[in-house]
């Protein structure tokens, strides 16, 4: 069993599963790598001067990756259901559990429905700022939760707020994921410093 489920591996799942999993919790990504970013180039991601799209997903899932996020490359979810216990997710070949589950599937929301979250008048899943949708420790993310604002850098950040409340959730109380220079000297020793050269 995990702690955390993520169904989609695009920015916003993809960021969801890094944050859970840089701060311990057991996590695991479900991904059909369907994403849009394989047909984008982004200019507009703040940090970033023009990568493509694939090359940065590539990039994100080295990341979660080197985290210990167990990734089910082309897997698709059939179905996600509650359990006593939390979250039953359905694949093909398996089935898995945890206490979270994070949709990210982009502006398909079928299983959002099929768990019974929310919608608005807008047709999308009803969160709230945290992207907690109405079903309990059950997160939607990115496209599912806005209506035609799809950008790279919101879906990310959607993501984000998914695993920080579910980190807060955790620690019982308001959980900040801030790095300092020495955490990234730690973690990569005398790499920072030739990067910084």
């Amino acid at each position: 069993m995990a702690d955390v489920l993520v169904i989609g591996g695009g920015p916003a799942g993809l960021s969801a599963a890094l944050f859970t999993a840089k701060n311990g919790l057991g996590t695991a990504v479900f991904d059909t790598d369907e994403t849009w970013l394989h047909k984008a180039h982004l200019f507009n991601y703040p940090g970033i001067g023009s990568i493509d799209g694939s090359t940065y997903i590539t990039t994100l899932r080295e990341q979660v990756d080197d985290l210990g996020v167990t990734r089910h490359q082309d897997t698709e979810v059939t179905s996600v259901s509650t359990t006593d216990d939390g979250f039953l997710v359905t694949t093909a070949d398996d089935e898995s559990t945890a206490d979270y589950v994070v949709l990210a599937t982009g502006a398909n929301r079928d299983l959002a429905d099929d768990l019974g979250c929310a919608f608005t008048d807008e047709d999308v899943i009803d969160v709230d700022v945290t992207m907690e949708t109405s079903v309990e420790d059950a997160y939607a993310t990115g496209a599912m939760a806005r209506a035609e604002e799809w950008q790279a850098v919101i879906s990310a950040g959607d993501g984000a707020a998914a695993a920080l409340n579910i980190l807060t959730k955790e620690r019982g109380e308001h959980f900040h994921d801030f790095d300092v220079p020495a955490d990234a000297e730690e973690l990569f020793g005398s790499l920072v410093d030739a990067e910084n050269q």
